[in-house]
């Protein structure tokens, strides 16, 4: 996002809700970069899945070595699973990444298209990816296209966050969320909000989908 979104988005946010103004003084600007490599980019969600982000990041790195930093829907489908596997990915993620090219390759996931479409349009069209849902869609969201009001509100370190800035004494559900963030008036600059959540978490979020 451009400078001038993100300083705007910083004083709606903080304007309208005391913990996040809290956060975001003592933070600073949080930038959230964009680029068009979509393709690598589910790879790498796909691969980092249920992963701790060291662990994510090293099999990314062989894989994405593997295919000379380049991977493609032919090269990965032509890629053996024994192959794949020796890279470290499991048995499911194999079926995934390789089903993830297949449907790329056969145009029906087409990522050319992806920045203007809406994201409720993306998310609709990623979850037909096997190991792909929601969750993945939504990161693919904030961290490639850099969409300004995503809200996962079935992330756990959001989930964590929120319990623990906001005083709860359990972990909130869905749509606890979701009225949440309706009352402090996080929208139309959900994302930016969920950033400094994760960041009061200490999370590394800038390497999720590098």
């Amino acid at each position: 996002m451009k400078i001038i979104e993100i300083e705007r988005a910083l004083a709606h946010l903080s304007r309208n809700d005391k913990v996040l103004s809290t956060l975001i003084k003592n933070n600073g600007i949080c930038n959230l970069p964009t680029h068009k490599k979509y393709f690598i980019a589910l790879l790498r969600a796909i691969i980092g899945q249920q992963l701790s982000l060291k662990a994510a990041d090293s099999i990314n790195r062989k894989f994405l070595a593997y295919f000379d930093n380049s991977p493609d829907p032919d090269s990965i489908l032509s890629a053996k699973d024994e192959t794949l596997r020796s890279l470290g990915l499991s048995k499911a993620k194999v079926k995934y990444v390789k089903d993830l090219a297949l449907k790329v390759k056969e145009g029906e996931v087409k990522l050319k298209n992806f920045s203007k479409k809406r994201d409720e349009e993306i998310i609709e069209e990623l979850t037909k990816v096997k190991g792909v849902g929601v969750w993945t869609a939504q990161m693919f969201l904030i961290f490639t296209l850099g969409r300004p009001d995503v809200l996962p509100v079935d992330d756990l370190g959001i989930r964590k966050a929120i319990m623990l800035n906001y005083g709860l004494k359990n972990l909130p559900s869905g749509e606890e969320i979701k009225r949440l963030a309706k009352k402090n008036g996080w929208s139309p600059f959900s994302t930016i909000a969920s950033l400094y959540l994760w960041k009061s978490l200490d999370t590394n979020f800038e390497t999720i989908l590098k």
